[in-house]
């Protein structure tokens, strides 16, 4: 049997911390050879941040009773002996959960009540206010005081209909769908809006994040949790009733709510739970094989997906099998293979957007450390030739060469105030396109939006908005790229003055890729309309849910545009650095030049040992090329190779 679930992402962590610690010392290495500029030294941040900071989120999303809260119990912390999520029969899980690690919070539950759902501040508002929250401790070591508290997100409370209808938990227009009344009038609702659940779990501190969601109300009422944190989460698995199939609610949250957001890929499963149940059944092993495969072949008719990304399984005779030491049982139970397909999904996941990014990166680390060895290689054959030509002169010719050299100097230093010119043009056209992306800018294109939303009674015009909206806002990408040209157009011309005067080998400033802002925006564009399709119309018609839903909106939207602008920035950086570099080298260059005039003046031997210097320099530098090489083949080779190995090394195990 393969390594678990828990055991592939373990190892995965691994790999990233140790991948990390190279990037690391590759910028010791750099800083050692005084090749780390401003655009290297972001760049190699930026990498570490992403390795070492990366998050992989699994949403496990169902209607009530289909046993999410079990599997979770059973894949991440079978370990206890016991279940820590609350999964007994009927409604447990009530508010939504998310399980992650932060490591300036000590282990704690945070709860954040539901009546917080009658102002229209979004959930990252509220996180942003720990006040607001119910904080309880949890004691990692103590399994039953951690199921204690951790069973307060099952909690409920009764409402009148009137308070019910202010928190958007009942609706005139739904009828039947609404809470039971009791004999009293009042209809029970979850006591939390959100969950958050710190735990210093080995998975949770590499970078797991698990998010539990409560039904098809819940998740209908929170736009947030729809389009932010379903919408980005790396691997999603949907949970039916292996005796039901696909129910109306199910297909109701599958259609509205992971469709929009989610499309085919490994990392979207779909579990038939609670096989176990057909287990007991007069039917033969056969039989009921037979009837899981047609409610597999059903299920996925109805979903309009690949049967072979449904996975029966019993979670409740997995976690069992895992805490009793069962083989054979957690064999029958399926969850193996589902732990096995989920690895593969959310390593595949993260490798291809990993690989992406630090292959790019690292290759464009090569170019620019490269350019700067470069650079010095130049200097140093100029001053070989230099040096060369002095061969058997007397000093009245040395000392007119150092008189030139002099007078290079002065007028090299005398461009600074043409160089000053350019670097307040381009600081300045650099804030503009800074503006097109900032928070003003995105606040003010929302503000039709967010008005049409305000209005009251139903909204038909909000679609035309909406629609409008998003122009806009693909309309500030498209001016950031339009100034951007504006700044490459500059400081090209610059570039190629400073080449001809100077000798310098400066590099047009290549075109500004803003990644997959379009693509982004069309997403959540998308991922949005969902409720502003007609089955929502009621729902927009309360002016909080809508409010809501554009607090959601602009803060999914901020940081895409955020996202952007770091792109921008690094882009400018990566443009400006070369002359910095140049710059640097080519004022050392003088010193240099004048110091070797200034020995061969003094002694004849004097220019021998500088020739024999600058020969041993080169050499030098030939050296840092290979160990760049050296350096580049280490980071990238690894990376290509480990995170396929460790699902391959899973599956022959």
């Amino acid at each position: 049997m393969g390594p678990s679930f828990s055991e592939q992402f373990d190892r995965f962590g691994h790999w990233r911390r140790d991948f990390a610690g190279q990037m690391a010392g590759f910028r010791g290495w750099l800083a050692a050879q005084d090749l780390l500029d401003a655009a290297v030294q972001d760049h190699l941040q930026r990498l570490e941040n992403l390795l070492r900071d990366d998050k992989v989120c699994v949403a496990f999303v169902a209607e009530f009773s289909r046993g999410k809260s079990e599997l979770i119990n059973a894949v991440f912390f079978a370990h206890y002996g016991r279940r820590i999520m609350p999964a007994t029969p009927g409604r447990t899980t009530m508010c939504p959960t998310e399980l992650g690690y932060d490591p300036a919070l000590p282990p704690c539950l945070r709860l954040l009540p539901v009546e917080s759902r009658s102002q229209p501040h979004s959930l990252a508002e509220w996180r942003n206010r720990p006040a607001a929250w119910v904080q309880l401790p949890l004691d990692v070591n103590d399994p039953d005081q951690l199921a204690h508290n951790v069973a307060y997100v099952a909690q409920v409370r009764k409402v009148s209909v009137q308070e019910a209808q202010l928190l958007g938990f009942w609706s005139d227009e739904a009828g039947a769908d609404n809470p039971v009344c009791d004999a009293l009038g009042m209809v029970e609702i979850p006591r939390w809006r959100h969950a958050l659940l710190n735990l210093s779990h080995p998975l949770l501190k590499q970078g797991l994040v698990i998010v539990d969601t409560p039904g098809l109300n819940a998740v209908g009422t929170e736009p947030e949790l729809t389009v932010n944190l379903i919408a980005q989460a790396h691997a999603v698995v949907f949970l039916l009733a292996a005796d039901a199939g696909v129910t109306k609610s199910d297909l109701a949250i599958w259609k509205e709510h992971l469709l929009p957001c989610h499309r085919e890929g490994n990392a979207h499963l779909v579990v038939l739970n609670k096989i176990d149940t057909l287990w007991g059944s007069l039917d033969s092993g056969t039989e009921v094989q037979a009837q899981l495969n047609r409610q597999r072949a059903h299920s996925a008719q109805v979903l309009e997906i690949d049967p072979a990304r449904i996975v029966p399984l019993s979670a409740q005779k997995g976690l069992m099998a895992k805490i009793e030491s069962n083989a054979s049982l957690l064999k029958n139970s399926g969850l193996p293979l589902f732990e096995d397909l989920l690895a593969q999904g959310i390593l595949a996941h993260r490798q291809s957007i990993l690989c992406s990014v630090v292959g790019e990166g690292v290759m464009q680390l090569q170019a620019q450390v490269l350019r700067s060895i470069h650079i010095r290689r130049r200097d140093l054959d100029e001053q070989m030739l230099e040096l060369r030509s002095l061969r058997g002169k007397n000093s009245t010719v040395i000392e007119s060469m150092r008189q030139r050299i002099r007078q290079e100097q002065r007028t090299f230093e005398a461009s600074s105030t043409k160089i000053l010119a350019v670097r307040s043009v381009h600081l300045k056209l650099m804030n503009q396109a800074f503006q097109f992306l900032g928070a003003t800018s995105l606040r003010r294109e929302l503000e039709q939006l967010t008005g049409a939303l305000a209005q009251a009674g139903l909204k038909m015009g909000v679609r035309k908005v909406y629609a409008s909206t998003f122009e806009q806002l693909r309309g500030l990408g498209a001016h950031c790229k339009a100034t951007a040209a504006e700044i490459q157009a500059m400081l090209g011309g610059t570039f190629r003055d400073l080449n001809t005067e100077f000798g310098f080998s400066l590099q047009p400033p290549s075109d500004l890729q803003l990644h997959d802002f379009d693509r982004e925006l069309a997403q959540i564009e998308e991922s949005y309309l969902q409720y502003l399709g007609f089955g929502h119309s009621l729902k927009l018609a309360n002016p909080l849910f809508g409010q809501r839903m554009v607090n959601a909106l602009g803060m999914r939207l901020r940081a895409v545009f955020e996202s952007a602008a770091n792109d921008l920035d690094l882009w400018s950086k990566s443009a400006t650095s070369q002359l910095d570099a140049q710059l640097k080298e080519r004022k050392r260059s003088f010193a240099r030049r004048i110091e070797a005039v200034d020995r061969i003046n003094e002694a004849a031997s004097g220019l021998m040992e500088r020739i024999a210097e600058i020969e041993s320099a080169e050499q030098q530098l030939s050296a840092l090329e290979q160990r760049l090489a050296q350096w580049m083949q280490q980071l990238v080779q690894p990376y290509a190779v480990q995170p396929q190995e460790l699902v391959a090394e899973g599956q022959a195990t």
